[in-house]
Parts: structure tokens; sequence; C-alpha cells
């Protein structure tokens, strides 16, 4: 891919470390890129179809940076984010995006954590202005964290607790990760949500959400030069972090064997979720992966919904898919039984004899070339809107420290072929790299 690198000598951008326009890219986009002195990186997507704008700031910390002790930091992190600052109240900054007619709000993953507003292109000074402020003085107030516990505490009865398959899906984390941090599921574990502190909280929050680990993104009806000028405004006094960024360095140690763990719950129908060791995100194996996928739950035209819910009538819903995570993730299956008198193992077998299919049976030119089509639609269709650009370039800087890989991304998947998916269907489908947790109601 060609890239130009252009050096702009203008007074008063001596605070940019580099600049790089890139509007030579597949999809012709004017996307600049630059660097303050404090190591935030700022990029930006000229479009001027819409007077709209979408401000995102990507830091490159998720559940994965945490430990045993602090496990959900991340995601309590994010819900104060929004409790204020010295200079914004309480709730105040959502208060404030919504009175200018936009929209907020963030989202904590295993490796990363987002925070993003969209609001019409005149108001893209005020978006900087309010995420620079948390970026820089976040209030990290005893009695706004002892209320926030309680908000977080029940998010976790909500989802996992009191959910069926929730703790189904947390023991297959549990089980299959035995010493990286992929063991514990975003929201983390209860006991240590109950033990957040104020010293915690702020402890990690110097560490994590600051400009030397974060990626400020700005798509829509802008000029790169104007947001440059405003992201030295208002970021560039944002101190570095002042202690050194953990990246885990831990690396799973393979599985010998089958791991097996039966959770007992209030439940109507049994299930069950079943994991095979995967490759990380933008491994070359990973898209064969996702092709695979698509043919095996894309739907239900999918070869497991087909045989499980149609043909052998004995689920309600059966697939999986491929969880590309920034460390070697997780292909993962799923069957909910029609009823309390379908046993899982009978779905287990049948999922697996699917499988073991795609190692021996090439896939028809007809099946690889509808996944491929799905994929190629949805990649399309996810780049229609200023919000997803700007999701699509915060994602790709942020774990591959370069977006252009984006533009990279549908031809890797088109040159997917079907030997190829048996290759992998043959690496991975191991029985002794699976984990399984059934739901016994």
């Amino acid at each position: 891919m060609l890239r130009r690198s252009i050096l702009f000598m203008i007074v008063g951008l001596l605070f940019l470390s580099s600049q790089l326009i890139a509007d030579d890219n597949p999809l012709g986009w004017k996307v600049s890129k630059d660097t303050l002195d404090n190591g935030l990186k700022v990029v930006v997507l000229e479009d001027h179809s819409t007077p709209s704008v979408s401000v995102h700031v990507w830091y490159h910390v998720g559940s994965k940076n945490e430990r045993p002790g602090i496990t959900g930091i991340s995601h309590m992190v994010e819900h104060m984010m929004f409790k204020g600052t010295d200079e914004v109240g309480p709730e105040e900054h959502a208060r404030i995006v919504q009175a200018h007619g936009g929209l907020s709000n963030a989202f904590t993953h295993y490796d990363m954590t987002a925070y993003h507003e969209s609001l019409g292109a005149k108001d893209l000074e005020l978006a900087l202005k309010l995420e620079a402020d948390r970026m820089r003085d976040l209030a990290i107030d005893s009695t706004e964290l002892a209320s926030e516990l309680q908000v977080v505490a029940e998010e976790r009865r909500t989802r996992i607790d009191n959910s069926p398959f929730g703790p189904v899906n947390e023991q297959l984390f549990n089980q299959a990760y035995n010493a990286h941090p992929y063991n514990w599921t975003v929201i983390g574990f209860m006991s240590d949500i109950q033990a957040y502190s104020v010293d915690k909280l702020r402890r990690y929050y110097d560490t994590y959400y600051k400009p030397n680990n974060a990626t400020l993104v700005v798509v829509g009806d802008v000029k790169a030069k104007d947001v440059f000028k405003l992201a030295d405004k208002h970021f560039s006094p944002v101190p570095r972090s002042k202690y050194p960024v953990y990246r885990p360095t831990t690396e799973e140690p393979e599985q010998m064997g089958e791991r097996r763990a039966k959770v007992h719950k209030i439940a109507q129908i049994p299930g069950f979720f079943a994991g095979y060791k995967a490759c990380e995100a933008g491994h070359e194996d990973s898209y064969a992966l996702d092709i695979l996928s698509r043919i095996l739950s894309g739907g239900e035209s999918s070869r497991a919904y087909k045989r499980l819910v149609y043909d052998e009538q004995i689920c309600l819903a059966a697939g999986g898919g491929m969880m590309a995570l920034e460390d070697p993730g997780m292909f993962f299956l799923y069957a909910i039984m029609q009823s309390p008198d379908k046993d899982t193992k009978d779905a287990e077998e049948m999922l697996y004899e699917e499988l073991e299919k795609f190692k021996t049976e090439p896939l028809t030119e007809r099946e690889l070339q509808k996944a491929k089509n799905q994929i190629e639609a949805e990649k399309w269709m996810q780049l229609q809107s200023n919000e997803n650009k700007a999701f699509a370039i915060g994602y790709y800087e942020t774990i591959f420290d370069d977006y252009t890989l984006m533009f990279d991304e549908i031809d890797k998947y088109m040159a997917v072929t079907a030997e190829d998916v048996m290759e992998v269907a043959k690496k991975y489908f191991d029985e002794r790299k699976r984990t399984v947790v059934t739901l016994v109601p």
C-alpha cells in the first residue's frame, strides 16, 4: 500500500511529532494522523457528506490489564468517567452532550475501552473539551463510588448471576484460561467489585487513562488542521501517565486435554457452551476461521442451525463463532435445548460431527462465496456512518497500532480458499484443546 509522508512547516503546529496523510487508500478516505508530545495519537477522517462529527477516545486498556483483586476495574472506571471532574459535575457530561442534540456512550472490552460522542460538526470543540477534561481531572469521589458500586454489582447480578447462561459463559473462560487474564469476564468477580476503593481506582486511572495510552479519533465534517489545533489546545496540557503501563506477557500454556464443568442453576432448559483455543485477531488463520463460523452458524440456513433446530428438532438455537482478541482467543460453540427432556450430549455429538466435516470435506464453491458475500456486505455496511468509521479506525489503531491495516481486511477474507478452511479446522478443532460447560437445570 502506498503511503505519503508530508512534513508541514506551519507555525503553531510545533506540538505535532509527525503527520501522515493517507488519502490514497482503497476507500479514498482523507485520513490524517499525528501524535502530540504527551503521546496522544490523533487520527482525523474528513467526511463532508453530513454536517456531523463523531469523536472517539480509545484507551488501550481492558480487563486483560487487570489482576486478581481488581478484576472488572476497567469497567468500573468507565462508570466513574461519567461521575464528574473539577469542572463538570456528576452525569453532567452526558447532559451537556444531549443538550446540544448529541449522543454519548462508552464500552469496555477485554483489550480496550472507548468513549464516544456524536454531535453536529459545530460542536467539535465541545466534545474535545469534555474528553480532555475527564482525561486530566477525573473526580473519584468516595460517595459517588459507593453509589456506583451498587449499580455495577446489580449489573453483574443481571448479566451473570441471575441469568441462565451467564454463569455458563463465565465458567467457559474461567476453565479455558488458567494463566492468561482472559480468565475473568469484563465485569469482574463480585468480591472484587465490592472491594473497589478510591485509591485502587485512582491508581488505575492514573496509569491507563492518560494520553500516552490513548487514541483520539475524529470523523466527520471537519478539517484536519482545525482538529489538530483544537487537540493541541485541550489535550496537550494533559500530562502523561505517572506510572508505567502494564501489558500482560503471560502466554496461556498448551492445553493437554479436554476440560469439563457443570453449572447447576435454576433454569427451564439445559444447554452448553464449548470453546477451542484459537488465534489472535489479525492472525492469518483468523480469516478462514471466521468464514468457517459463518458456514457453521451464520443464520438459520447454517449447518448447525439446520441440523440441530430444523432436521433433528432437539434445539431452540445452536451455533458458534470466532472470538478474535488481541491475544489468542477462542472459537466457541453453543446449543440451547428445545425442552428439558432433550440431552445436551446429543447436541454436542452432532456439533462435533459438523466440525469434523470441515476437516475432511472441502466447502462447496457456493458455501464459500456465500460466506464471503456476507462478510463483505457487513464490512461495507459498517463503514457507512461517522460513528462506525471512527470505531473501525479506533480499533485498528489501538490493537494493531496502525489504522491502515483495516483497508486490507476484505482482501484477506476474499483470498481464503476451501483448502484454508480445511487446514484451520484440522489445526484448531482438537478435543484436547476443548473446554465444555453444561447448564444443568
